[in-house]
């Protein structure tokens, strides 16, 4: 019998320490048998990803020499945390959005939110939103000294605001009892609408509010609509210091102390399915609203209150029960960050007004995180993983810097009136819907694995967003644009749009490829069709025949086959009346045989594009 040595679990002990450089060699092994010759550092390269920002992550990080102390919770620069608590106590708040125009009906969401989970209200009022008479109605039995109300009432923060306190004082909430964010925004406005307003009225509303409501933020830097507006992540964070500068500004000028209108403020940033990138922004976010705060001379009043909301640019129309999913890891991630509050958004959001299920979903996501996976027991726990720490220290290197060329080009106001950010944050978005129509940025149940039989998912139509200013954008865009000709393409001649898919050989031979051209065709409303057997030259005209195809056919096989066969079958196919042939594969694998070819990383969209037009599909 071995005896285990009793070493105090020393596990790794017997095991000789391996080097990076080691690690290396084995990746050159890896990549090697790939096909592919590289070392050192040029092998880790190999295998690192390029993001947004001339960011790249890389498959290994190991601990740095020269990585930064980034203190405890509670202190500058608050990388770990706003608060010495953090969201340990409680876990955070969970802020549910109101939307619709019925005083009555918002208010029948709002107690049955309350009732089940949720901590503090946010509600959009005004033109796209509840009138602003209508507020006391819709806040009808809420106890406004537990539940916190945030507003979004755009150009009519005033009222609304007046409003609000009005309700306070008119139900007996003691000033000091008051937990509100008047979400007063006039940039964020204007970035919606191109709208200005006047930045000294809002600060005078401010410093009004300040002397009688201690715990009453007044002011909002949004950052969703740069985010919305096709934003990366650096950008988002760039824009949103340069919206609190810009708002501090305004607030010193009205008389206000450097300290006390750093308490005037709350910032909110998008919470995505990447993970570790939006566990890095908020991070990031703290760390470079604390150097703001340490250049105006009171780095420990500059602790950023955060408010996440889930993405709404990768939400989808299409299959959006897979937004629920989505939003999971958005919350999960934003509440590992730090956020002090979060909104997840229900999965039909694009849709319409939510319903009750919806709605539900939404507040049990954060419930589920708090209560069963006890997400808010530790504070920043992803804080010493090598990775997040890096990716940290240089988001916020790219947002400071970002940051800097918006300051100088005259502040916040004069960029977005000079075209600068729309031009910036266009650029991006160009950038990033070319790796979308690639399918280099997957989209579950959109661009991979979409479902042409799903029965479409209808709600009432909500109130309209403001307009006028940067666009909104969303990541399914382009494809929900196909999927609609498709659709029309059935109301009008009851089939959809098809293609024949002409696998050869055995099962092991074209399974792969007929997946992937089975998703990239469905993925733009086309239906792909296919024999229940292997089509050969003798069997594909008369299997083309048969499958009611819109003149084009896809062979789906291996090279070897290809080579064998693919000149004969699609010389049946265009027999049979197929007017063009695709193959599933590298282009020049069956030289002159074919007429197109679709690959991994081939552009989707203008391929279907192509595909519905040729197939006489309406734009």
């Amino acid at each position: 019998m071995t005896v285990l040595p009793d070493d105090g679990l020393s596990l790794a002990a017997e095991f000789p320490d391996a080097t990076h450089e080691q690690w290396q060699r084995l990746v050159e092994g890896v990549l090697r048998k790939s096909g592919k010759e590289a070392s050192g550092e040029a092998a880790e390269d190999a295998l690192s990803t390029t993001l947004e920002d001339g960011l790249r992550t890389r498959p290994l990080y190991i601990a740095r020499p020269d990585a930064e102390d980034t203190g405890f919770p509670g202190f500058a620069p608050f990388v770990r945390g706003g608060t010495p608590e953090g969201t340990s106590a409680s876990g955070w708040d969970v802020r549910q959005r109101l939307v619709g125009s019925d005083p009555v009906r918002v208010n029948e969401a709002a107690l049955a939110d309350l009732e089940n989970g949720t901590t503090s209200l946010w509600l959009t009022l005004g033109p796209t939103g509840l009138p602003v008479d209508g507020l006391a109605r819709a806040l009808d039995g809420v106890y406004l000294d537990l539940a916190p109300i945030t507003l979004d009432a755009g150009a009519a923060y005033a009222d609304a605001a007046r409003a609000l306190l009005g309700l306070y004082a008119d139900r007996g909430v003691a000033p000091e009892a008051a937990r509100a964010s008047l979400g007063v925004d006039p940039l964020g406005h204007e970035a919606r609408t191109g709208e200005a307003l006047d930045l000294a009225e809002a600060a005078a509303l401010a410093r009004e509010t300040a002397a009688d409501w201690p715990h009453v933020r007044t002011l909002t830097a949004d950052a969703l609509p740069y985010h919305e507006a096709g934003g990366s992540a650096a950008e988002e964070l760039g824009l949103s210091l340069a919206t609190g500068v810009a708002y501090l500004r305004a607030l010193t000028d009205a008389g206000m102390g450097t300290e006390e209108a750093f308490g005037q403020l709350e910032f909110r940033y998008a919470a995505t399915a990447d993970q570790f990138l939006t566990i890095a922004k908020l991070r990031a976010a703290r760390r470079l609203w604390a150097r703001i705060g340490e250049a105006c001379g009171v780095p420990e009043a500059a602790a950023q209150r955060q408010h996440a909301v889930t993405s709404p640019v990768m939400m989808t129309r299409r299959d959006p029960w897979v937004n629920m999913l989505r939003t999971t890891v958005a919350c999960m991630a934003a509440g590992v960050a730090g956020a002090d509050s979060v909104t997840v958004l229900p999965f039909d959001h694009d849709l319409g007004l939510p319903d009750a299920f919806a709605r539900r979903i939404a507040r049990n996501t954060s419930t589920i995180l708090l209560e069963e996976s006890h997400l808010a027991r530790v504070i920043d726990p992803a804080g010493g993983s090598y990775y997040v720490e890096q990716l940290t220290t240089e988001l916020a290197a790219a947002a400071w810097e970002f940051f800097r060329t918006v300051e100088k080009a005259g502040g916040l106001p004069e960029a977005l009136r000079s075209g600068l950010v729309a031009e910036r944050l266009a650029a991006t978005w160009a950038e990033r819907s070319k790796k979308l129509a690639k399918r280099r940025e997957p989209i579950t149940g959109v661009s991979e694995f979409p479902n042409l039989s799903e029965k479409p998912v209808v709600r009432e139509p909500a109130p309209e967003g403001p307009t006028g200013g940067l666009p909104r954008v969303r990541r399914d865009e382009a494809y929900e644009a196909l999927r609609a000709r498709g659709d029309a393409h059935r109301a009008a001649t009851g089939a959809r749009p098809r293609i024949f898919l002409a696998a050869l050989g055995p099962a092991a031979a074209h399974t792969g490829r007929a997946t992937f051209a089975s998703n990239l065709f469905q993925a733009g409303g086309v239906e792909p069709v296919h024999d229940p057997v292997s089509v050969t030259p003798e069997t594909a005209a008369a299997a083309y025949a048969a499958s009611g195809a819109d003149g084009m056919a896809v062979l789906c096989s291996s090279d070897a086959l290809y080579e064998e066969q693919a000149e004969a079958v699609a010389a049946a196919l265009r027999s049979a009346g197929a007017t063009t042939v695709f193959l599933a594969g590298r282009p020049g694998t069956a030289g002159q045989a074919v007429d197109e070819y679709v690959f991994a990383g081939c552009d989707a969209v203008a391929v279907l594009s192509s595909v519905l037009d040729r197939m006489g599909v309406a734009p």
